[in-house]
C-alpha cells in the first residue's frame, strides 16, 4: 500500500497539471515572483484609489484656499497644497484616474488596430505585407514622443487628443509583434486542416491565430501602459496633454516647477505617483514575461 501511494501521487499531480491548463500554469509561475507580485499590488493600489477617489480625497481638486496657499505637508494637508492652496493629496488622488484611464485606452486602441494590421499582414503576406510593414517602419524612425508631440500640435493640445497620439504611435509595435507571431504560426497542421475543410479566413484569422497570439501581446500591453502614463505626463507638462485645472500628474509638475526650491513638495508628490505607477507595471509586466514565454523559464 506504501509502494502505491507515491505513484498515485504522480498521478493525481500530472492529472491536475493537465486539467488546469497553460494559463493555471503561468499564473502559478507569476505568484513565484515576489517582484512580480509587489509590482501587481502597486498596480491594485493605484487602480483602488482610482476607482474610490471621490471617497477617499478629503478635499475638491479644485477647492482653492489661498490663506494656506503652498502650505508644506502637515496633518491637515498630508502632501502639502499647490499654489492656489489646493490639497495635493487629493488632486494627486484623482489624477490616478487621469493617467490610468490614459493609459489603459490608449493601449487597447494600440492594441486593437495593431493587432488588426499586423494579422492581415503576416497572413496574406506579399503587397499587402510590404505596405503595412513600411508604414510601421516609417513611424518606428521617428522617436516616439515627438511624433506624439507632432500628432497633439496638428490635433491641438487636450487630454482626448493626447490619448490619441500616445495610443497611434504605439501601433507599430503591437502589429510587428502579432506579425512576427502569424509568420510563425500559420503554416502549423492545424492552420493547414482549417484551411483543408474549407474554413473561412475570418474564422480562421480570430478563432485560431489570435488566440494562439495573445500571450506576447499581453505582456507587451502590460509594459506599454507604463510607457503610456509616462508619455501623458511628458505631453502635460509641456502643455499639450491635459489642460488646467485637470490635476493630471504632469501637468501638476508643469504648475510647480516655478516653486522647485521654495515648495518642492509640489513637484516631489506627484513625480512618485508616476514612478510608483510606471515601476508596477514594469515589474508586472517582467513577471507576466517570466510565466507567459516558455524560452524565460528555467
Amino acid at each position: 500500500m506504501s509502494e502505491l501511494t507515491p505513484k498515485m501521487d504522480g498521478i493525481a499531480e500530472a492529472q491536475l497539471e493537465k486539467e488546469s491548463g497553460p494559463w493555471s500554469e503561468a499564473w502559478r509561475g507569476f505568484r513565484k515572483s515576489k517582484v512580480a507580485v509587489v509590482g501587481m499590488a502597486v498596480v491594485v493600489f493605484f487602480i483602488i484609489i482610482a476607482i474610490f477617489a471621490p471617497w477617499i480625497a478629503s478635499q475638491g481638486i479644485n477647492d482653492q484656499n489661498l490663506a494656506d496657499r503652498l502650505h508644506p505637508p502637515s496633518a491637515e494637508y498630508w502632501f502639502g497644497t499647490d499654489d492656489f492652496g489646493r490639497d495635493i493629496l487629493s488632486r494627486i488622488i484623482h489624477g490616478a484616474r487621469i493617467s490610468l484611464a490614459v493609459g489603459f485606452f490608449s493601449v487597447i486602441g494600440s492594441v486593437v488596430v495593431g493587432s488588426i494590421l499586423g494579422i492581415v499582414a503576416g497572413y496574406y503576406g506579399r503587397w499587402v505585407d510590404v505596405i503595412i510593414s513600411r508604414v510601421f517602419d516609417i513611424m518606428l524612425a521617428f522617436p516616439s514622443i515627438l511624433l506624439a508631440i507632432a500628432i497633439v500640435a496638428v490635433l491641438g493640445p487636450s487630454l482626448q487628443n493626447a490619448l490619441i497620439a500616445i495610443a497611434t504611435i504605439n501601433v507599430p509595435n503591437f502589429g510587428r509583434l502579432i506579425r512576427s507571431k502569424v509568420l510563425s504560426i500559420k503554416e502549423d497542421e492545424y492552420i493547414t486542416s482549417a484551411k483543408a475543410i474549407g474554413m473561412k479566413d475570418v474564422r480562421i484569422l480570430f478563432s485560431h491565430i489570435l488566440p494562439n497570439s495573445m500571450a506576447p501581446v499581453i505582456v507587451q500591453g502590460t509594459l506599454a501602459v507604463a510607457t503610456a502614463i509616462l508619455e501623458a505626463a511628458a505631453l502635460g507638462f509641456l502643455g499639450l496633454g491635459a489642460q488646467a485645472p485637470m490635476p493630471e500628474w504632469g501637468k501638476m509638475l508643469a504648475d510647480s516647477k516655478a516653486y522647485l526650491q521654495s515648495a518642492p513638495w509640489t513637484m516631489i508628490f506627484p513625480g512618485i505617483a508616476i514612478m510608483l505607477t510606471v515601476l508596477g507595471f514594469n515589474l508586472m509586466g517582467d513577471g507576466l514575461r517570466d510565466a507567459l514565454d516558455p524560452k524565460m523559464k528555467s
